[in-house]
């Protein structure tokens, strides 16, 4: 732990690093997000201005208001917004005559901008109905227009109104109160105890190739007693940078972990499979280059196929049974029924069980391989 502690790239990877991306990440993706949609309508038609207050009190956007045309086109081209709505000048002259006005609707090619069109599309819809009403009612009657639109707003306010209620069957994934950075920070959590695991086997082939281990060996000391040294060596690491993550995402980010007990175990139990992983990868690679660029690779890869670089939720029910594959997608379970759910020891059992069996499978045959090369 003290050679590993004395590095700077190491502190880089165990402290740095991983408290970066839960903040790049959390403020990115975590939280609730309000899509920006801005609108550019003559200043001086008061109906025109009445759909830019329609648009301002619809739920689901947040409406910022331009000037010009070109300066809505352009803040969605920069990705500043991500729709854009136009209203032409002379609005408030044809919806009253018998003109018609043309609503222009910008956006980027994708998938948010039909979402966020479903919105504008709802309130211009409601206003053009209104405005249709007063301008039906004004040529019947002989009303001014104005009047007319008062009549319609006072019949519409009296008539009965449908009611939607809305409610999530089962339990929600992502619950409305989940914290920015809690969801993120578990994962960051367990991408980076595995990484710092597998790559943290260089110091053990060096160990080797220094002749370290040989003068070890020249002493009154088993080969078992090394072995279980060096386990132990990279068990610290990994329990010392998942506490350091815990803690330090708890303190500076406001991250709940759940209840705290289990959390811990929960940790523990993951790293104590990470250090067997590392110690199996120092037994196998035959240079800390090798070791390096293997490790980098598989802990990218269990990550991101175990639920650390994106929701369980968002896998296919397939991929979900090849990700438990992994224990990534084991601790991920965990984490979510303490964080996301409010659970307790007991509903972790399980995932810390196969967490444990894991890495003592992985533990006995890392010792059995090192214990051979300690030998020869």
């Amino acid at each position: 732990m003290r050679r590993t502690l004395r590095e700077r790239t190491s502190l880089f990877f165990i402290v740095l690093f991983p408290m970066l991306l839960i903040l790049v990440l959390g403020m990115a993706f975590g939280g609730t997000f309000e899509p920006r949609v801005g609108i550019a309508a003559p200043a001086r038609e008061p109906l025109a201005q009445e759909l830019v207050e329609r648009l301002r009190a619809a739920d689901g956007i947040d409406v910022r208001v331009h000037e010009r045309e070109d300066e809505v086109v352009a803040a969605v081209e920069r990705g500043d917004l991500e729709a854009g709505l136009v209203v032409p000048g002379g609005y408030d002259a044809a919806v009253t005559g018998q003109g018609r006005a043309i609503v222009r609707y910008v956006v980027r090619p994708g998938i948010q901008g039909q979402q966020v069109g479903s919105v504008v599309t709802a309130v211009v819809d409601e206003e053009a109905g209104r405005l249709r009403a007063a301008r039906v009612a004004s040529a019947e009657t002989g009303l001014p227009f104005d009047v007319a639109l008062g009549r319609v707003d006072g019949v519409a306010a009296s008539a009965p109104t449908v009611t939607v209620a809305v409610r999530t069957a089962g339990e929600a994934d992502f619950p409305e109160n989940l914290g920015r950075f809690d969801l993120m920070a578990s994962s960051q959590l367990l991408l980076f105890i595995f990484l710092t695991s597998l790559t943290g086997a260089s110091a053990l082939i060096e160990t080797r190739r220094l002749g370290v281990t040989r003068r070890m060996l020249a002493t009154p000391v088993r080969a078992g007693t090394v072995v279980l040294g060096e386990a132990l060596g990279r068990f610290a690491v990994a329990v010392l940078q998942g506490v350091i993550i815990m803690s330090g995402a708890a303190l500076v980010f406001g991250v709940d972990w759940g209840a705290p007990l289990p959390a811990v175990l929960l940790m523990v139990a993951f790293a104590l499979l990470a250090s067997g992983a590392g110690l199996l990868m120092g037994a196998v690679a035959r240079t800390s280059e090798q070791a390096v660029a293997v490790g980098v690779l598989l802990g990218m890869a269990f990550g991101a196929l175990g639920g650390a670089m994106m929701p369980l939720e968002l896998f296919s029910r397939t991929m979900r049974a090849v990700a438990h594959l992994t224990p990534h997608a084991w601790a991920v379970d965990g984490y979510a029924e303490l964080v996301r759910r409010g659970g307790g020891l007991l509903d972790v059992l399980p995932q810390i069980g196969v967490l444990i069996a894991g890495a003592a499978a992985l533990l006995a045959l890392a010792s059995w391989r090192l214990h051979r090369v300690l030998a020869n």
